[in-house]
């Protein structure tokens, strides 16, 4: 994806020998046509276009929205050497790699074969994993009756509710289901409810008409019709108002989408997944959640293990991640010593998966040898202050699940000093969540 045409000419005769397909296009705009059309393994992305976004870092935006719908795909990000400070952010937002251009087309094949995890015979290269084929990684016990579960309910239409800690990868759970089922060659829309006001609820799920409301300035496919024959997952459901409820559950009983500013309703025929953190018993008390709608949407539930249940997963994560991130940082760590081995082991991980993985990065980061020591590890003291301890739980859990969540966010943002963005990530929330909640609870 470039601008310049005589780049993509260059590009799809280099490629064209080396992989299956080729596609190119100079218009950003049409990305999502064409991902949601054909189920392509990287985008090549270029960080500045004349047109559309006119920030100067255009790039970063549609690296964000494919990483947002699409988080299976690889994105190497094109630039030019004055753009290297965008570029290093790119990667920080989710890229798997740069390049920068002019390039020796050698070089352009060696970082697109890295991104991808070949070599140059095209077999796979680097960490051994025991996965389904979607990204899930482990053979523990846990995992095997998880991954027997999702080859169960993936091929049938049921409506799965995935329900685990913070953290746990129930993202990755849902992306896998809809892999693994009959409609995995038809769109598969995430939407994080906790992102969105009650304002703007009805018009990103249902859509809206030119002129429903003053920045309405023309009709918009909601997620349910832009999930039409796929998979729709609905993150976070467990944190929607009622009068939300409602109104998602009328959707759901009649197949049937209303855009804002319109009477005529629009059939939708989608799959529909949908996850929390919040325990299922706290789900049915009535005062927060409808159990009409949890009946809707829990027709099977699957329950994401936290990690301190996965026994020798976490190190075969750890190695994952350290294949990775040396990789990302052109690092050369080969290995885990035992003792750093024994550290990982013996550590509880109350943030899951989602702190292994900073920790490893940070450990990869900071490293200065070949092998990454006991030393080099250092856990997340976000998951380790007192909002983490048994006696703080203890204080809190008095309190009803609300008042219990308004401490714990003005516990974050204070320890990070009104710091939003720290206390969102402590808190495994988005900014927009965040302030979200903060309205919500007037603090």
């Amino acid at each position: 994806m470039d601008d310049d045409l005589d780049l993509l000419t260059a590009v799809r005769i280099l490629l064209k020998s080396h992989v299956r397909k080729v596609v190119v296009d100079s218009n950003p705009e049409n990305l999502f046509a064409m991902l949601a059309k054909e189920d392509f393994d990287l985008v090549l992305l270029d960080m500045n276009y004349r047109s559309a976004i006119n920030t100067g870092n255009e790039g970063l935006f549609w690296l964000a929205e494919i990483k947002r719908k699409y988080p299976h795909i690889h994105v190497v990000m094109i630039t030019a050497y004055a753009a290297i400070d965008l570029a290093v952010r790119a990667l920080k937002q989710g890229a798997s790699d740069f390049v920068v251009k002019p390039w020796q087309n050698e070089s352009l094949l060696e970082t697109l074969r890295s991104a991808l995890g070949v070599n140059k015979s095209g077999a796979d290269k680097g960490v051994k994993r025991t996965t389904g084929g979607d990204g899930i990684i482990g053979k523990s016990s846990v995992m095997a009756d998880l991954q027997q579960k999702i080859n169960k309910v993936a091929p049938t239409d049921a409506n799965i509710l995935i329900l685990g800690e913070n953290g746990t990868g129930k993202d990755l759970i849902a992306q896998a289901i809809h892999s693994r089922s009959l409609r995995n060659s038809s769109p598969y829309i995430k939407v994080d409810l906790g992102a969105l006001t009650e304002s703007l609820f009805e018009s990103e799920l249902f859509g809206h008409k030119k002129g429903a409301f003053t920045d309405a300035r023309e009709d918009r496919r909601g997620r349910f019709e832009s999930a039409q024959k796929g998979t729709l997952f609905l993150d976070e459901i467990g944190n929607i108002s009622l009068h939300q409820q409602s109104k998602l559950l009328s959707v759901l009983q009649n197949r049937e989408v209303i855009p804002v500013g319109s009477n005529q309703p629009v059939p939708v025929d989608i799959r529909l997944l949908t996850a929390t953190n919040v325990p299922l018993r706290s789900l049915s008390d009535e005062n927060r959640f409808r159990k009409d709608l949890i009946y809707r949407i829990n027709t099977v539930e699957i329950e994401v293990p936290p990690l301190r249940d996965r026994g020798e997963d976490v190190l075969e994560l750890a190695e994952y991640f350290r294949s990775t991130y040396t990789k990302k940082y052109n690092k050369n760590i080969l290995e885990f010593d035992v003792a750093a081995q024994r550290k990982l082991m013996n550590y509880h991980f109350p943030g899951n998966v989602r702190e292994l993985q900073y920790s490893i990065e940070r450990a990869v980061i900071m490293s200065e040898g070949r092998v990454l020591k006991a030393d080099d590890i250092l856990f997340s003291p976000i998951e380790n202050d007192e909002l983490s301890s048994d006696n703080h739980v203890g204080r809190l859990i008095s309190g009803n699940l609300e008042e219990l969540e308004r401490k714990a966010i003005k516990l974050a943002i204070s320890g990070h000093k009104g710091n939003i963005s720290k206390a969102a990530k402590e808190l495994g929330l988005t900014r927009a969540a965040l302030y979200r909640r903060l309205e919500k609870y007037n603090i």
